[in-house]
């Protein structure tokens, strides 16, 4: 997966993205913070809770360091995973900075009893914290840099639509609210983008010097 030469080819995938976040922040502008929440979360039968009681893991620093440690320890990813393990930190940094700054209350503390019914049994709910969403811009930090390293387009649109839907789920098990989702997806995908930005920059920089050094040095010995 030697694709980082490929990092400027990659802006269909932003591209999708932005268009995403343009639908979602549309949405919530238009609905507000209350009532997007429940809007997106009116239907819950049991298969889906199930599912996304699952799938939410996948934004779990847990998984995040078990993936990145398998990747280097099993199948030797020296690149995909120094990229994943500085998306993965530089993003958690951010998410928690603002975490500590912001007074943000969960979906459980800030709506009033009775108000929203689909809280569910066996999903441990936190009261605060609530912006923005740290599974979110894990997700999206391990997503977009499965998304540089991979050639294939079909790929590159599943890794986008796993992470829409650990997004999401942050917002049916009732963690957060839709603004939380999206600013932990611009901050997952931006950190993304520019530790592999540096990466490129580090990797190819180093050879065009390299080059540039060999080509002097047989100039002087002709």
């Amino acid at each position: 997966m030697q694709c980082l030469p490929n990092l400027y080819k990659k802006n269909w995938y932003i591209l999708s993205f932005l268009l995403m976040i343009s639908i979602a922040s549309l949405f919530l502008h238009s609905y507000g913070k209350s009532q997007s929440f429940i809007a997106l979360n009116s239907y819950h039968p049991f298969v889906l809770n199930v599912f996304f009681i699952n799938l939410t893991f996948m934004g779990d620093g847990i998984f995040a360091i078990c993936l990145i440690l398998l990747l280097r320890l099993v199948y030797k990813k020296n690149q995909l995973t120094m990229a994943l393990g500085l998306s993965f930190l530089f993003s958690g940094i951010v998410v928690q900075g603002i975490k500590n700054f912001v007074f943000a209350p969960r979906p459980r503390l800030f709506f009033e009893q009775g108000q929203y019914l689909h809280f569910l049994d066996g999903v441990s709910m936190a009261n605060y914290a609530s912006f923005p969403s740290g599974h979110t811009a894990t997700v999206f930090a391990l997503a977009t840099v499965y998304a540089i390293y991979t050639h294939s387009k079909l790929k590159q649109l599943f890794y986008l639509w796993l992470a829409v839907l650990v997004g999401y789920s942050r917002i049916y098990l009732a963690q957060h609210f839709l603004l939380d989702v999206i600013i932990g997806a611009i901050i997952g995908t931006a950190t993304a983008w520019l530790v592999c930005y540096i990466q490129y920059q580090y990797q190819f920089g180093n050879k065009k010097s390299r080059q540039e050094l060999n080509i002097t040095s047989t100039m002087l010995v002709h």
